[in-house]
């Protein structure tokens, strides 16, 4: 059978629960605090805002790379038989964009 405990062992008990119950409650009120809320939410967008931006910046550099490696030989000189028509067909895009926007006018 357990010792009985005297009242001041009581007493201790009941001051370190309220103790540790008015931590507990601190703590709660900190995270509900609308601050707190809004903080946290404003670091959540960011760190999702950083790693889709990561993630963009890392697929266009793949498709810039692979696009510079279409257009230059081995040795680094350039394709000729690849870049005049890509430049042709960029030129010609203007031209439409051009012309287009004037028949608008």
């Amino acid at each position: 059978m357990p010792e009985a405990r005297t009242p001041a062992q009581i007493e201790a008990d009941i001051v370190r629960r309220r103790d540790q119950l008015a931590e507990t409650l601190d703590e709660i009120g900190v995270r509900l605090h609308p601050k707190t809320i809004v903080g946290d939410a404003k670091a959540k967008v960011a760190s999702t805002v950083d790693q889709t931006a990561g993630r963009a910046f890392v697929a266009v550099n793949r498709v810039v790379t692979d696009v510079k490696d279409g257009l230059r030989h081995e040795d680094g000189s350039p394709r000729v038989e690849r870049i005049v028509p890509v430049a042709l067909l960029a030129v010609g895009l203007v031209g439409l964009l051009v012309v287009s926007a004037r028949r608008k006018r």
